[in-house]
C-alpha cells in the first residue's frame, strides 16, 4: 500500500503538471495539447447592402487577398478615393503618461509610448503600437458603404500637442476632405492620469442626397509573437571574455497569449488564436450591443470600445500576409443633406492593471486572462494588492501572500503531514516485512494491510490536503505571471526587477535546495525506481525555473520553506524524529 500510496501521489503531481502545461499553450494562443476544444467554423456574412469591405490594413493601393471570419463583411476592392496630394505627415501628442503618434493619413494612432512604464531590459520607455519594418501594430477607423474617407484618406490636422500644465485634457482633431459627399471628423481627448482616450466620430453628409455609411474601428497587427528580451544573467556574461557584449539580449523561456480578443455580455471574453484565423475557425459573436474587441499581449492590450446599447459588428479577419485586423462595425443609418451623426468610442492602449481596467468597461479587466482559474486567481490578486498597501514592496507581498495561504490551509496540511509521520514511524516495520516476504506478494500485501489496520494509519491520508491545494498555487502561479506590476518592482539587493530572471541564478539554486531538502525529508519509498525518482523529478522541474521570474521563483520558495518547517514541527510533535532520507543510486 505505501507502493500505491506514493504512486497515487506523484499521479496526482504528474496530472497538475499535464494541466498546468496544457493551460500554459492555451495561454500562450495555440492548441491545448491535452484537451483540445472544438472550434465551430464561423459563418460568412452577407454584406450589407451597398457596403464594401472594411479597407485593408495596409497603406497600399491593391489589397491583398483576405480571409472573412467571425462576422466580418466579405473584403473586396480596397475603397478607392481621390489620390493624396500630399504624402502623410506624422504628428506626436504628448500627455503625463503617453507620447502618440499620429498619421494624418486617416487620422491613424500609429505608435504608442508609455513613459511611466520602462521597455525591455529596464532601458527606455516601453512602446506597445508601432509602425515599423518588420512589425505592424497601428489602430485605424473611417467608414465604409461607399467612396467615404477611411484610414488611408490624408486628413487635416489641429489641436494640442503637449498637455499644458494644469490642464486635464488634450484634444486633437482630424478632418478629412469631402469625399463621397461625406466628411469624417476624429476628435480624440486624452484626460491626465489615463490610458484611455475618447474619440468622437462626427460623419457630415456635405452631399445632395442621403447616404448611409458604416462606420469601422479596427486595430491591425502583425502575427509575430512577442519576444520579451532579458538581461543575461551575470552569471553568463562572467563566463565570456567580452562579457556583456556575449549575451545583450537574450529571449525569455516562456511566453503568454499574443493575438486578438472580443467581449460581449453573451460569450463573454474570449480569444482568439492568429491560426484560427488563418484556418477561418475564429469563433466569436457575429452581432452585439456591447462589449470589445482587443489586441492581448503579455502584460500589454489595446482595446476599441463602444456605447451599450450601439448595435455593431464585430469581426477579425487576415487582411494580408502575416497581418490580422480585429475590429467593430457601427451601421449609423440614412443621414440627411446637412446632418451629422456622431458615434462616441473609446480607445485604450495601456498595461493591464486591473483596478485601472475595470473603470474603462465592463469587463476589460478580463483581458488579463488567468484562464480556467480565474475564479481563484482574482481574489488571490486582490489579497496580493492588499498586502502590498501596506508592506509597500511586491516581493514582500508575494511572500506574505504565500504565508497566508499556509495559514488558511495548516489544519487541511496537517492533516497530510501527520499521516506522512505516521507513515514514516512504521516504515522500518514495513521495509523488514517486504524483506521477510519479498518472496510471497501476496502475503506480503495482506501483512501491510495488517500494520496499517493496527497502527491505525491511512496511507491515502496525505493525497487530498495535496490535491485541493494545486489548484490555488497554480492560480497564484498565473497571478505572479501575468501582473504588470511585477516589471521593474525590485525586491531586496541583487534582484531589481520581479519580472525577469535571477541576474546571478541565486534563487533558483535556493529553491532546487528547498526543494532537495524536502524530498529527503519525505519517508522513502521502497521501491528502489521510485526512490530514484522521487529526486530526479524535483531536480528537473527545478531546471526550468532558472529562467523564471525572480518573482514566481520567490512564491515557490516560500512555499517550500513553510511547508519543510510546518512538516518539522508536526514531525516532532508526533515524536517522529526528522530524518534525511539520501538518494541512493547504486
Amino acid at each position: 500500500m505505501n507502493d500505491i500510496r506514493r504512486t497515487i501521489l506523484w499521479v496526482i503531481f504528474g496530472f497538475s503538471m499535464v494541466l498546468l502545461w496544457d493551460q500554459w499553450q492555451v495561454y500562450n494562443g495555440k492548441s491545448a495539447t491535452f484537451f483540445p476544444s472544438s472550434h465551430k467554423p464561423a459563418a460568412t456574412a452577407s454584406a450589407p447592402a451597398g457596403a464594401s469591405s472594411v479597407p485593408a490594413g495596409t497603406v497600399t493601393a491593391t489589397p491583398a487577398p483576405a480571409t472573412t471570419v467571425a462576422g466580418a463583411v466579405p473584403p473586396g476592392s480596397v475603397p478607392v478615393g481621390p489620390a493624396p496630394v500630399a504624402a502623410g505627415e506624422k504628428i506626436t501628442v504628448t500627455t503625463d503618461l503617453l507620447r502618440l503618434t499620429f498619421d494624418t493619413v486617416g487620422g491613424s494612432l500609429v505608435r504608442t509610448e508609455f513613459l511611466t512604464q520602462a521597455g525591455d531590459n529596464m532601458v527606455g520607455d516601453f512602446v506597445l503600437l508601432d509602425d515599423v519594418p518588420g512589425h505592424k501594430y497601428v489602430a485605424e477607423s473611417g467608414l465604409i458603404g461607399g467612396d467615404f474617407p477611411n484610414h488611408k484618406t490624408v486628413m487635416t490636422f489641429s489641436g494640442d500637442r503637449e498637455l499644458k500644465d494644469g490642464a486635464n485634457d488634450l484634444t486633437v482633431r482630424f478632418e478629412s476632405p469631402a469625399q463621397g459627399g461625406v466628411k469624417l471628423v476624429k476628435t480624440y481627448t486624452f484626460k491626465r492620469g489615463a490610458y484611455d482616450a475618447s474619440v468622437r466620430n462626427e460623419v457630415i453628409n456635405v452631399g445632395p442626397a442621403p447616404v448611409s455609411p458604416q462606420l469601422y474601428l479596427q486595430i491591425v497587427r502583425d502575427g509575430n509573437p512577442v519576444v520579451t528580451h532579458i538581461p543575461a544573467p551575470k552569471l553568463l556574461q562572467l563566463t565570456c571574455p567580452s562579457g556583456p557584449l556575449c549575451f545583450q539580449n537574450m529571449p525569455s523561456f516562456y511566453s503568454t497569449f499574443t493575438g486578438p480578443a472580443a467581449y460581449t455580455e453573451a460569450k463573454k471574453f474570449h480569444k482568439v488564436d492568429f491560426k484560427d484565423i488563418d484556418k477561418g475557425k475564429a469563433d466569436i459573436d457575429k452581432e452585439s450591443s456591447n462589449g470589445y474587441v482587443a489586441m492581448v499581449q503579455h502584460y500589454f492590450a489595446s482595446a476599441w470600445i463602444l456605447p451599450d446599447g450601439v448595435k455593431r459588428e464585430l469581426f477579425v479577419r487576415k487582411v494580408d500576409t502575416n497581418l490580422y485586423a480585429v475590429g467593430m462595425i457601427d451601421p449609423l443609418g440614412a443621414i440627411a443633406p446637412g446632418a451629422t451623426k456622431t458615434v462616441e468610442a473609446k480607445f485604450f492602449a495601456g498595461p493591464q492593471v486591473e483596478k485601472l481596467l475595470e473603470t474603462i468597461a465592463p469587463g476589460l479587466d478580463l483581458v488579463k486572462d488567468y484562464g480556467w482559474l480565474t475564479i481563484l486567481s482574482k481574489p488571490l490578486y486582490w489579497l496580493l494588492t492588499q498586502l502590498h498597501r501596506f508592506l509597500l514592496n511586491w516581493g514582500w507581498s508575494i511572500m506574505a501572500l504565500v504565508l497566508t495561504i499556509k495559514i488558511a490551509f495548516y489544519w487541511l496540511q496537517a492533516k497530510g503531514y501527520e499521516s506522512m509521520a505516521k507513515m514514516k514511524a512504521i516504515n522500518p516495520k514495513v521495509m523488514a516485512m517486504r524483506e521477510r516476504l519479498k518472496d510471497n506478494p501476496q502475503q506480503m500485501q495482506q501483512e501491510m494491510m495488517k500494520i496499517y489496520r493496527e497502527e491505525k494509519v491511512n496511507p491515502m491520508g496525505g493525497c487530498f490536503p495535496i490535491m485541493v491545494q494545486i489548484p490555488v498555487f497554480i492560480a497564484l502561479y498565473w497571478v505572479l505571471l501575468s501582473s504588470v506590476e511585477m516589471r521593474g518592482a525590485p525586491w531586496v539587493g541583487w534582484i531589481h526587477d520581479l519580472a525577469a530572471p535571477d541576474p546571478y541564478f541565486i534563487l533558483p539554486l535556493v529553491m532546487t535546495l528547498t526543494t532537495l531538502l524536502q524530498t529527503a525529508l519525505n519517508p522513502a519509498p521502497p521501491d528502489p525506481m521510485q526512490a530514484k525518482l522521487m529526486w530526479f523529478m524535483p531536480l528537473a522541474f527545478s531546471v526550468m525555473f532558472f529562467f523564471f521570474p525572480a518573482g514566481l521563483v520567490l512564491y515557490w520558495i516560500t512555499n517550500n520553506v513553510l511547508s519543510i518547517a510546518q512538516q518539522w514541527l508536526i514531525n516532532k510533535r508526533m515524536g517522529v524524529p526528522p530524518q534525511f532520507h539520501l538518494p541512493k543510486f547504486r
